[in-house]
Parts: structure tokens; sequence; C-alpha cells
């Protein structure tokens, strides 16, 4: 069904007439319409903080004196008060980059094969202001203090409390590698509403929002292409990460009602539309989500000593029938991850076949089979992980489930249809908090565009 035919749907049980009905719906629409651009906030929040108004009232359950709240604060507006806050002024340029989620492809990216992701409607937006003194301030709302440095002189990396900016000063570091101008003197501020920790790559949307603010102060429009490797060669040169370009691709050049195919190899970007019904539902398990201490870069080394051994530049020109004839030239811990990243390359080939036919049971079945080759062949699994994995396959309602991301702890997806909601997931919050004594975090995401610059003179 239209979003014009559900809303009409709604109406009419609530009691209008067919005609009013649809008079109501189309009414709806435009307002929502309306709300967004007037409060600054996605149409989907405004639609449903309408529907709220509408269920309620023809509930009698408020009154003119008793109304819903007015929408929370937009991430603009959010974004704007912070840098006031702080800075005594306005920023000039506001950029927003999307998180991610890891559709199927789970380290394929770096192999050179094959993934599809899909960007989702929370992120990270950037506020930047230009300065003339050559002095760059650097604040985050989950920062204690701003960070001030001097635009003169290399950019260095940080610890500690202030990791947090080797994201940013990573942009910085490489620009000039890719002929781009960067910026003087600024004032910076950072906000998100994407949950950190989850699979949701908060580096890459940090990155590409960063980028395309320093380049529009700098008088520049990248090609998505360019911004996208600059964020990869600043999560790999400067932060320390060898990521692939699965993260920064599907933030850059994701787009709403679709996901991001990637060829790694190119790399190659394309969108493919995401059959109607289908939901995302995020389990955060607040379990270490630790890329950089060694586990990422570990499967990297095993991935590419397979590689080597099998004759082969990447993993993507290796084939099962060349793995089975490496004999004991490999070794067992090698075989699995190759093993696994052969597969699953496989399995992207697949799901893109399935999605053609709009098939999502299929869909669903080739997301379970990822998460389980993660955990035994590539082993980035955890207990916490699998048992979700595990209580969400065992619901009618849901297609399939996979960790999403680097893994070793973080979040697990799970795609479903209309009719999973949040008891639901509240079931699933209470088994895992019995057996681990802890709660997830649970996220409802819908698709969202990519990296884009919001504001700006």
């Amino acid at each position: 069904m239209t979003e014009l035919e559900q809303l009409t749907e709604l109406c009419r049980r609530l009691g209008a007439e067919p005609a009013p009905a649809a008079a109501m719906a189309a009414q709806l629409q435009k307002r929502a319409t309306q709300l967004s651009r007037e409060r600054g906030i996605t149409r989907e929040a405004a639609m449903q903080y309408l529907l709220e108004v509408l269920v309620k009232g023809r509930h009698g359950e408020i009154s003119a004196d008793s109304m819903p709240a007015r929408p929370a604060p937009s991430m603009r507006e959010k974004l704007v008060a912070l840098f006031h806050a702080r800075y005594g002024r306005a920023p000039e340029i506001i950029a927003r980059a999307p998180g991610r989620i890891e559709f199927i492809g789970n380290h394929t990216d770096y192999n050179g094969g094959t993934v599809l992701g899909a960007a989702i409607n929370r992120g990270i937006w950037v506020g930047l202001a230009r300065r003339t003194d050559g002095r760059r301030r650097f604040f985050s709302e989950q920062a204690s203090e701003v960070t001030e440095l001097s635009a003169d002189g290399p950019v260095e990396k940080l610890g500690g409390d202030r990791s947090w900016l080797n994201y940013p000063l990573g942009i910085l570091a490489v620009l000039p590698e890719f002929g781009l101008p960067v910026p003087g003197g600024f004032d910076y501020v950072a906000v998100s509403d994407l949950p950190v920790g989850a699979g949701l790559s908060s580096s890459a949307a940090i990155e590409l929002a960063s980028g395309l603010a320093f380049l529009e102060a700098a008088g520049r429009q990248p090609e998505r292409e360019v911004l996208v490797n600059v964020g990869k060669k600043a999560e790999n040169n400067f932060v320390g990460v060898p990521c692939g370009i699965l993260d920064q691709g599907v933030s850059g050049f994701g787009r709403e009602n679709h996901l991001v195919f990637i060829d790694c190899l190119g790399p190659r970007f394309a969108t493919v539309p995401l059959p109607a019904g289908a939901h995302f539902w995020i389990f955060n398990t607040h379990t270490k989500h630790a890329l950089v201490d060694g586990l990422y870069a570990a499967r990297h080394r095993e991935c590419m000593e397979a590689a080597k051994v099998l004759g082969v530049p990447l993993l993507r020109e290796a084939s099962l029938a060349r793995l089975e004839s490496a004999g004991d030239r490999l070794s067992a811990t090698a075989r699995r991850r190759a093993r696994h990243v052969i597969e699953e390359i496989a399995r992207v080939d697949a799901t893109m076949e399935a999605l053609k036919r709009d098939d999502l049971r299929e869909v669903g079945r080739l997301l379970t089979a990822s998460h389980r080759s993660s955990q035994l062949l590539f082993e980035n699994s955890t207990p916490e992980l699998d048992f979700l994995v595990d209580a969400l396959t065992g619901i009618p309602s849901v297609y399939g489930a996979r960790l999403t991301g680097g893994g070793f702890g973080g979040a697990v997806m799970a795609l479903t249809d209309a009719t999973f909601g949040d008891s639901q997931a509240a079931e699933v919050v209470a088994a895992y908090g019995k057996k681990f004594g802890s709660r997830p975090d649970v996220l409802h995401a819908l698709t969202g565009n990519g990296a884009q610059i919001v504001s700006s003179p």
C-alpha cells in the first residue's frame, strides 16, 4: 500500500467516511511536509507527531489544553544551540552524514569483494564557522571542553578523551594528498543521534560530514567518489583502522528507500531499490566494539595471508576450488577466514538476485547464513550477538538477522516485515536481559540519504 492508502485506511478506522478519509489523508501528507520544513525535522518525525495528535484526538484523550508536546528539537537546532553556547555565534556551514547498516558482505570490502549497505536516517551533524587568527577550535556534545589547535604545522594524532578528534583531524591530514585545499582557522562542533559502538559506523559519518564542511569552507565541492576515498584514507592511515570502502561508501552514496551496492575492487557504487515492507531493527548490545585494539587488524592480516598463499592479489579472485587445492599450505585459521570471504561474496550476489524478485524471505535466509559464517568461520561474533540472532530468527515476522559492522561486539540487525513492533522487540530484550544481566538498546531504523551540505553562506 502507498502512504496515502495507509493513511486513508487509518482515517476510516477512526470513523471517517471514505471520501472525507481520503481528504484527511491528503491533508496529513501536506501538513507533515510543511511541519518538516518549518521545524527542520524529518518528515517521518513530523508525520508521527501528527498521527499522535489525530489518534488521541479522535479517542477523546486530548483537548486543546493537553496537546502533545511539540516535536523534539531537530538535530540542526541542537547543533546551532550548542555552537552558540560554546562560541557565541552561529555556524556558517552545516553538514551531515548518516550512519550505515552493513546489510550483507561482512569483511568483504578490503578483500576486493562486493557488499550491500543501507544509509539510515540518523547520523552526525557538523557545524563550522571560519576564523582569521589561524586557530582551530573543536567541540562535540561528548567532549568536556573545547580543544584548541594551531592551523600551522603538521596535524598530529591525539589520545585519551580527545581521541574522537582523530576522525576530523585525519581528514585535514589527508586532504592535500588528494590535491584538495585545507581551511585555515575555524570553530567546529559535532552532534550525533547515532549510537556509538553499535556497528553503525559513526566514524565514517563524522569523517564525511567533516570533510564536506572543511571543503565547503575552502570553497570546494568534491566529487562523491573523492569524498569517500578521503574518508577511507583518513581512517586507514591516520586513525589506524584498516577498513575497506564500505562504511564511507554507504554513508556517502546512501539514498532513501534504497540499498547501496559497492564493488570494492573498483570501487564502483550503485543504488538498489529496497522492496516495500522491509524494516530494520537494530539491537545494540553495548558490548565492546573495539576495531583498533588489534582484532580487526588481525582478520585483515589473516585474509592477506590466505590470498598470498592462494596466489591471488585479493580473496575476491579466489574460488572454493582453489581454496581446497591449497592443502596444508594454508593454516587452519587462514582457511576459515578465506572460506568466509569467498562464500560471503557469493551471498551478496545471491541477495542482489533475491532483491530483484522482491523475495525478502530468501534475503532473510541469506542474512542469517551470513551471520553463521561470521560466527563459525570468521569468528568475529560474540555470545551476545549469537543469542540475539537465535532469538530474532525464531520470530515469524523476522526475515533474518545478522551482526552488522566489524563485529567483536556491537549490534545485530534484523530484517522484518511491518508486523514486527515494539512488543516483539521488548520480548527479545527481556530474554537477553535474563541471560546476560543487561538490556540492549533498540533502534527502529529507516533508510536515509547520504552525506550532504545542509546550509552554507
